[in-house]
């Protein structure tokens, strides 16, 4: 008996919840995380060891007691979410009420898609016309949006910094673009008020949303990460305070309304920040960029392709929001309660895991000739890495210390903490050392210039590909050491190396000398002219190589003692010019592109070039197809015309034939034939007999001249 009402305690604890959109940024991550909560377990206190059971992180779903999500799809193409048990068709609006009203929570998000709004009206509506039929009481929540808030008197006009909270949702004012927004608002709360034991209303005005993959926010993380604009744009002077909240801490608060169903109605979910829209674009830049910050003019924000008009409308906001309720009422876990300046570490680390965007780290390696800088150079534009060559990473370093070192005397330089003058100082050194070593750079300030490059934020955000370099194994444990601080955190674990920095591929082109001075001799003269390609140049840079390459002490050991296995690849069996084999053999080896993928302007390109390539294929065809019709038409005269002179070749043949076969027969007719006959038919003729015939026989008879 015991274990029946187990089971059936068990069967009641798991809830049904509807949410629209579980492919959208909002609704993907809130079923996500609900379909991970176990009923109830909000209304615990929060305990480490308890949370993590209760929300589990790893993906795997606990079997008994969670939140079961159906929901609706915005794509009606995608595919279902693992952690969604059934999609709905919205199209099939009598089905899906059915369907709705089988669940215990209906959720609807309407930040996303205005769209939704009409039909998150008619849900609410159609639910609440069926209130007599429940036998279990029904939970609606709307997500809405703080620019419903957005042009509110403030509260105190004296002092307009005090924040606004839940208390004050009647004197809400909204945005002139969010007009109908709350008007869904006023009429979720308006049907919760009939019977609220059956059916309880919410409305979450939630702050501007962030964290998994962004939304709001995510151009200035997608310009940010790809490091291509000279500064992040702050769209007016940024001094306007913007409600936020991280996304699964919105998650949260609606699981806290599932478990709870509290009595206050309207909720304002943000997180204890005040950061300014400046605040927040210099955290993304300094975190994610280049550290720079400009600032352009309402009006040309507006022009930009990237932004749509209620996101504009939402950066622009200006409102202090304090959710007074969920902080004190509401057991929640925070992610980033700070908001988003104070963690963006943590934020940025989400953001390029939920995109994808982990940076590729390889390195190529091989004898001189090898071909590996058109490897390299293949590879960065196939996969969009940084293209790491030694006398780049020299030019620039040496690049930007000169210009620093320029500053070092200038007025402006008070602020420079002494950076400048270190500059010059580290400049004049390796000045000194390249006039004692005949021009050339030591070893320690070449690694201190590639890691600088290695850790620079557009290789740590895209990746990189290290073209011939390191070369020694003394080289690679210096490039790749951990800093003394990295090295106490890590403690004694084995092997200690730069992970931020180590290649995840390493690649080895292997070949003969002979080989290689063969493919040497056989380039251009102007390819090889002024480069160190020549006869002599090739033999003395192969005998550097061999020798720092002896086979119990070369660079690829570094690697094999860190079980990073080098690739060995003979690029003596490649027969194209541009290793195109290679290529591909090195790409199925280093798998898909981390990143965003093609640019549009990129795809339309590329679309461009593959129907060009397509039109001079099907011209190339056609020509050529013409080309066989025409010569087989001629062939085909000519055969006709060479049939027909055999033909009337064979014919006079035939005829002459004929002619000699016939002279003996006209002979012997004319002889003993023609004459008798030809006199008989006279005679006929002159006597005109009524049996022609037997007459000319007994005439021939008659005169028959063999006979007597």
């Amino acid at each position: 008996m015991s274990e029946e009402e187990s089971e059936s305690q068990a069967h009641s604890t798991d809830k049904r919840i509807f949410i629209n959109h579980v492919d959208s940024y909002s609704g993907k991550t809130i079923s996500k995380f609900l379909s991970h909560c176990i009923v109830g377990s909000s209304l615990e206190e929060i305990e480490e060891e308890e949370d993590a059971a209760s929300v589990r992180s790893d993906g795997i779903l606990p079997k008994e007691g969670t939140y079961k999500i159906i929901g609706t799809l915005r794509d009606p193409a995608a595919d279902k979410p693992e952690w969604v048990q059934d999609i709905i068709d919205f199209s099939e609006k009598d089905k899906m009420l059915e369907h709705l009203s089988e669940c215990d929570m209906v959720l609807y998000d309407i930040t996303e898609s205005e769209e939704q709004i009409e039909e998150a009206s008619w849900a609410a509506s159609g639910i609440h016309a069926e209130l007599e039929n429940f036998e279990q009481p029904k939970t609606f929540i709307l997500i809405s949006t703080v620019m419903t808030w957005s042009k509110s008197k403030p509260v105190d006009p004296d002092d307009p910094e005090i924040p606004f909270t839940e208390e004050d949702y009647r004197r809400r004012k909204p945005h002139p673009n969010f007009r109908n927004h709350i008007s869904a608002e006023k009429l979720i709360i308006k049907l919760g008020k009939t019977n609220k034991a059956k059916f309880a209303t919410y409305v979450v005005a939630a702050g501007l949303t962030y964290g998994a993959g962004e939304h709001i926010f995510h151009y200035l993380f997608k310009t940010a990460w790809h490091g291509e604009a000279e500064a992040l744009k702050c769209y007016g002077n940024g001094m306007n305070v913007l409600p936020t909240i991280h996304i699964k801490d919105l998650a949260a608060v609606i699981q806290n309304i599932a478990d709870s169903r509290p009595k206050t109605r309207y909720l304002v979910a943000v997180d204890d920040s005040q950061n300014t829209l400046e605040e927040i674009i210099k955290a993304i830049s300094q975190n994610l960029g280049n550290g720079k910050v400009e600032h352009i003019t309402k009006e040309d924000a507006l022009l930009s392709k990237s932004l749509s008009q209620p996101e504009f409308d939402m950066l622009l906001a200006n409102m202090r929001m304090d959710g007074v309720y969920i902080k004190e009422n509401m057991n929640i876990r925070w992610i980033a309660e700070q908001g988003i300046v104070d963690n963006i570490p943590e934020v940025i680390k989400e953001y390029k895991k939920s995109r994808g965007l982990l940076p590729m780290r390889a390195c190529v390696l091989g004898p001189p000739a090898a071909g590996k800088s058109v490897i390299v150079a293949a590879l960065c534009k196939h996969y969009k890495l940084h293209h790491i060559k030694i006398k780049d990473v020299i030019d620039e370093a040496i690049q930007a210390l000169e210009k620093s070192a320029a500053r070092a005397d200038a007025d402006e330089n008070e602020d420079d903490d002494g950076k400048a003058q270190e500059d010059q100082e580290l400049l004049d050194t390796i000045n000194e050392s390249r006039e004692s070593n005949n021009g050339r750079i030591e070893d320690q300030y070449i690694i201190r210039f590639y890691r600088d490059k290695l850790h620079s934020m557009p290789c740590q955000n895209q990746g990189f590909i290290l073209d011939g370099y390191p070369k020694t194994l003394e080289q690679a444990r210096e490039l790749f050491a951990v800093d003394e601080e990295e090295e106490q955190e890590e403690g004694n674990k084995a092997p200690i190396y730069d992970r931020a920095t180590m290649p995840e591929v390493v690649l080895s082109m292997d070949a003969a000398d002979s080989f290689l001075k063969q493919r040497v001799m056989n380039l251009p003269e102007q390819m090889v002219s002024g480069t160190h390609n020549t006869e002599a140049g090739l033999v003395r840079r192969l005998d550097e190589y061999r020798r720092l390459n002896e086979e119990d002490n070369t660079v690829l050991n570094y690697f094999d003692e860190l079980e990073i296995h080098p690739e060995h690849i003979d690029i003596t069996r490649e027969t194209d010019k541009k290793n195109a084999t290679i290529v591909d053999q090195i790409i199925k080896t280093m798998g898909d592109p981390r990143n965003y993928g093609p640019t549009p302007e990129e795809i339309a390109n590329a679309e461009k070039s593959a129907a060009e390539k397509r039109l001079k294929k099907e011209n190339q065809e056609r020509e050529e197809r013409e080309k066989k019709e025409a010569a087989e038409s001629r062939l085909r005269e000519e055969r006709e015309k060479e049939w027909a002179s055999r033909l009337e070749e064979v014919k006079k043949q035939e005829m002459e034939l004929l002619e000699n076969q016939s002279i003996p027969m006209r002979n012997y007719l004319m002889k003993h034939v023609m004459p008798t006959l030809t006199q008989g038919l006279i005679e006929c003729c002159k006597v005109r007999p009524e049996d022609a015939i037997d007459y000319m026989a007994e005439y021939l008879f008659r005169n028959n001249p063999q006979v007597d």
